[in-house]
């Protein structure tokens, strides 16, 4: 059950970050973004010091802004 709730929770915020930043990746790639989205923003979150909240929605909203930061980051790349 809890990786069902953590595939949807990599769902809502690849798809968020998606649609925030523009462009899209399909669903598994969006699960893919919010996933790994997850770790990155986790890491940022804790490493700033800065809490979003427990539940559903403050996993949704530290997945998102890590899956904001990866998109950036890739399209950073992308580019050189």
């Amino acid at each position: 059950m809890e990786l069902l709730w953590f595939l949807l929770i990599g769902l809502i915020a690849g798809w968020l970050a998606s649609a925030i930043v523009g462009g899209g990746f399909g669903v598994v790639g969006d699960i893919v973004v919010g996933i790994v989205g997850a770790f990155l923003g986790g890491f940022l979150f804790r490493s700033l010091g800065i809490s979003a909240g427990g539940g559903m929605l403050g996993s949704i909203i530290v997945a998102t802004v890590g899956a904001i930061v990866l998109i950036l980051l890739l399209r950073l790349f992308k580019r050189a």
